[in-house]
């Protein structure tokens, strides 16, 4: 089998992987109100069950550091998306309250395993390819999202009981992942870094770790990556309440701006490679932000339920480009520990997941829900300021950085904050 054969194998198989995972995390997140009326769980507890997930899921991301250390990450990846799915079955088949608790802490521990693998596979599957194909993952896993809230939506429609609402799921996706797990592509054997940093990369890539000041070059990613996160649990969270009680919408088109924020969020991930590989990274970025930003805008002075859904698209059409790209902006400034470096940066995915939601609610509590809008979106412009840790020319992919037919050898950029 040629390198290019495997390499589009295993970006297929992984694409499916992130597929599988939108599914698996949409169905849990819109069926939250069936889980807490199944096991009784009163609404003074149900924020804790909700923390312990991505609590938990951040622990499993430091653990997967260490880990990959020793297997690869497509071990950990191979055996990590099964549990996710068995421990969602587990969700709908349990009857006490403990059952319920288990298998969230499952769920959350292998979802962190999960989520730290696929990118550590998506970063080097990018560098092999020597263009930008992140986006593409992620708008897999954004399709994922979609299909799995419309199945959700229909066991809720048809009162089916939950775990009957999540068996069709786990039955056809399961033993679809498993073989596909086969066609995983690890970190290219050869890797040819160029330029006054190659000394340090090969240092790094050696110990598997940051190096002297690693993390703190690492930082601002990581700021980008929890005030990402702090929009995108915004949207998720606070749009249906918003439109509704702020706006004044109906209860039934109150459900609409979630779904069009990941359409919007699935269609900007499709052709974002295309804007990356056109005009860098920190382009897109930057563009991605500022309408982002206005997204937060539109939706603070929206004088009804139609303006505020057009605010809610900008904020898919923006934020969608940030997290693949942050991702991504830390494999190539880590060249030889890109491994460490996603490890690190997914636990700040949890970071801004548990603070954004606490954090609107208590402003809109205390101020006004128009007010608690602006917070995340002067959060979000933060990425303005550390768009440089994108990279530029080195960061576009397919223009200088093409992968050469038959060459077995990439380079990755020209070390040090330039790659």
């Amino acid at each position: 089998m040629t390198d290019d054969v495997r390499l589009r194998r295993g970006r297929g198989a992984l694409g499916f992987s992130f597929f599988v995972q939108g599914v698996a995390f949409a169905l849990l997140v819109t069926r939250i109100p069936a889980i807490q009326d199944r096991y009784g769980i009163s609404d003074g507890l149900l924020p804790a069950f909700l923390a312990a997930v991505p609590v938990l899921a951040g622990a499993s991301s430091v653990a997967t550091e260490h880990l990959v250390k020793r297997v690869a990450p497509s071990v950990v990846l191979r055996w990590a998306q099964p549990l996710v799915l068995l421990s969602l079955l587990g969700v709908g088949a349990g009857g006490r309250m403990w059952h319920v608790a288990i298998a969230l802490g499952v769920f959350g521990l292998s979802v962190g395993a999960l989520d730290a693998s696929m990118n550590m596979l998506g970063v080097s599957l990018q560098r092999a390819y020597g263009r930008s194909i992140m986006l593409g993952f992620h708008a897999a896993y954004s399709f994922g999202g979609i299909l799995g809230a419309s199945a959700a939506w229909a066991g809720a429609h048809w009162k089916l009981d939950l775990f009957v609402s999540y068996l069709p799921a786990v039955v056809v996706l399961l033993p679809v992942a498993l073989l596909g797990s086969r066609r995983y592509v690890d970190a290219p054997e050869t890797v040819t870094v160029t330029g006054p940093g190659a000394g340090e990369a090969a240092e790094e890539a050696a110990g598997k770790g940051l190096g002297s000041g690693g993390f703190k070059l690492l930082l601002p990613l990581c700021l980008v990556m929890a005030c990402a996160y702090i929009g995108d649990s915004t949207v998720a969270n606070w749009s249906a309440k918003y439109l509704q009680d702020v706006l004044g919408s109906s209860e039934q088109m109150a459900t609409v701006p979630y779904n069009v924020y990941m359409v919007t969020t699935l269609v900007g991930r499709a052709v974002g490679d295309l804007g990356v590989r056109r005009f860098g990274a920190a382009a897109v970025v930057r563009g991605g932000t500022l309408v982002a930003a206005g997204g937060f805008a539109v939706v603070a002075v929206a004088p009804g339920a139609w303006v505020g859904m057009l605010g809610f698209t900008l904020l898919g059409i923006g934020l969608c480009v940030i997290v693949p790209q942050t991702f991504a902006a830390a494999g190539r400034l880590f060249p030889g520990a890109s491994d460490t470096a996603v490890a690190r940066l997914n636990i700040f995915n949890y970071v801004g997941f548990l603070i954004g939601s606490p954090l609107v609610g208590a402003l809109g509590d205390a101020w006004s829900y128009r007010g608690a809008m602006l917070v995340p979106m002067l959060l979000v412009l933060v990425t303005l300021f550390q768009a440089r840790s994108f990279g530029s020319e080195s960061a576009r992919y397919g223009v200088r950085h093409e992968r050469r037919a038959g060459d077995r050898a990439v380079d990755v950029g020209r070390g040090g904050n330039e790659v």
